[in-house]
C-alpha cells in the first residue's frame, strides 16, 4: 500500500500583503502545495522559519529592514533551504536576482510592474514548476567573492575552426559562469540561449563580461561571429546563427515561442545543424523541461559533437535527462570538467602556463 506523499510546505516572504495573498492563492491551487506560513520581512520570517520549518521560501527581492538577498545570506548560512525569488522586471531587481543565485537561490519569478492582481495568476503553472522544482534541488551555497583556484592556460592552436552553442535554464546562471570562467581569453565563439527574462539577460552578460576570460555581450541582430567572444540570447527574443558571407552572425528574431520559451534552446540548436553542421559542438546544461533535446538531435545527425551536463552535476537534470534519452548526448559530462571536453572537441590543445 503506498502512503500518501506529503505536500511541499512553502513559506512566502514579501512586504507587499496583495502580494502574499495572490502567492498564497496561486500556490495553493496545485494539490502537491501547501502554504504553511507568511511573513511581511525577515524578522518575522526568521521566526516562521524555525517554527515551521518549510520545505521552500519564496522571497521578495526588495523589503524594508532587510532587504532580500541579506536575508538570504543569512538562510544559507544558517538554515540552508531552497529558495525561489521573487523579483520585478527592472534593471535593479535583475541585478539583485543575478547576485541572489550565485548566492545559493535555486531560481526566480518575475512579476509583472503592471497590474500585478491580473498578470499574476497567468503565471501560476511556472511559479508552481518552479516551487516543486525548489524542493527537489540540493541546495548549493556559493561565496561569489571567493576566489577559485584555476590552471593559468595558453592557447596553443587556432580556435576559429569551431562554434559551440549552449543552451541551459534552472541553474544555469551559475552553470555558465563556471564553465566560461575555465575557459581561454580567445576561445572558439560561444552563443548561449539561457531561459531569462528581457533586462535580465543584458544584466547577466555584463556580470560575466567582468569576470570570465571571454568577452561576453547580449548579442545584437547581425553581429559578427568571433573567437573571443560568448553571445548571449536577449530576453523574449530567439538568438540564431546564421551565414554572412564567408562568416557566421547573430540572427535576432521575435517569433512565437519553441517549446515553451523565448529564447529557445531548440532554436539555437536548430540553426546551428543547419549552417554550421559538423563545425559546432552543442552542449545542453542544467534546467527543468526539455527544451533543446530536439535541437541537440538534429545536431548530432548533422555530424556535430553533442555533450551534456550529468546528473551529479546538475542543479535541474531535465533539458539533459531529456536529451540523453533521445540520444541526442554523445557524452555527459561533470561541469567542473565541461570547458576541457569542449576544448578538446574544438581540436583546441590547451597546456598550463608556466
Amino acid at each position: 500500500m503506498t502512503g500518501k506523499v506529503s505536500p511541499i510546505r512553502v513559506l512566502i516572504v514579501d512586504d507587499s500583503a496583495l502580494m502574499r495573498n495572490l502567492l498564497t492563492a496561486v500556490l495553493s491551487e496545485d494539490p502537491e502545495i501547501e502554504v504553511v506560513g507568511t511573513a511581511s520581512d525577515p524578522f518575522v520570517a526568521r521566526e516562521r522559519i524555525k517554527a515551521l520549518n518549510p520545505d521552500v521560501i519564496t522571497l521578495d527581492v526588495e523589503m524594508p529592514r532587510m532587504d532580500g538577498v541579506t536575508f538570504l545570506r543569512k538562510i544559507m548560512s544558517l538554515r540552508p533551504t531552497p529558495v525561489v525569488m521573487v523579483s520585478t522586471l527592472t534593471q535593479a531587481g535583475a541585478d539583485v536576482t543575478l547576485q541572489a543565485l550565485e548566492i545559493g537561490a535555486v531560481d526566480f519569478v518575475a512579476k509583472p510592474t503592471t497590474d500585478i492582481a491580473k498578470a499574476l495568476p497567468e503565471l501560476a503553472a511556472e511559479i508552481q514548476a518552479k516551487v516543486k522544482i525548489a524542493a527537489r534541488t540540493r541546495v548549493r551555497t556559493h561565496n561569489p567573492d571567493a576566489v577559485r583556484k584555476r590552471p593559468e592556460r595558453k592557447r596553443v592552436s587556432d580556435p576559429s575552426a569551431k562554434i559551440v552553442v549552449i543552451g541551459s535554464s534552472t541553474g544555469g546562471v551559475e552553470a555558465l559562469k563556471a564553465l566560461l570562467m575555465d575557459f581561454i581569453p580567445n576561445g572558439p565563439p560561444i552563443l548561449v540561449a539561457q531561459h531569462m527574462p528581457e533586462r535580465f539577460t543584458a544584466a547577466f552578460a555584463r556580470r560575466l563580461d567582468r569576470e570570465c576570460p571571454m568577452r561576453v555581450c547580449e548579442a545584437e541582430h547581425g553581429q559578427r561571429v568571433e573567437s573571443g567572444i560568448v553571445y548571449i540570447a536577449p530576453g523574449q527574443r530567439h538568438l540564431e546563427l546564421t551565414r554572412d558571407g564567408a562568416h557566421f552572425a547573430c540572427r535576432i528574431t521575435e517569433d512565437p515561442l519553441v517549446s515553451g520559451h523565448r529564447p529557445s534552446v531548440d532554436v539555437l540548436f536548430r540553426s546551428a545543424a543547419r549552417v554550421a553542421g559538423p563545425r559546432t559542438i552543442g552542449v545542453i546544461l542544467t534546467g527543468m523541461g526539455k527544451d533543446g533535446a530536439e535541437g541537440l538531435l538534429e545536431l548530432r545527425h548533422a555530424q556535430a559533437t553533442t555533450l551534456g551536463q550529468d546528473e551529479a552535476s546538475s542543479l535541474v537534470y531535465g533539458m539533459p535527462r531529456v536529451a540523453f534519452e533521445r540520444g541526442a548526448v554523445m557524452r555527459q559530462i561533470p561541469l567542473s570538467e565541461m570547458a576541457d571536453a569542449i576544448l578538446d572537441a574544438c581540436g583546441i590543445e590547451v597546456s598550463a602556463a608556466l
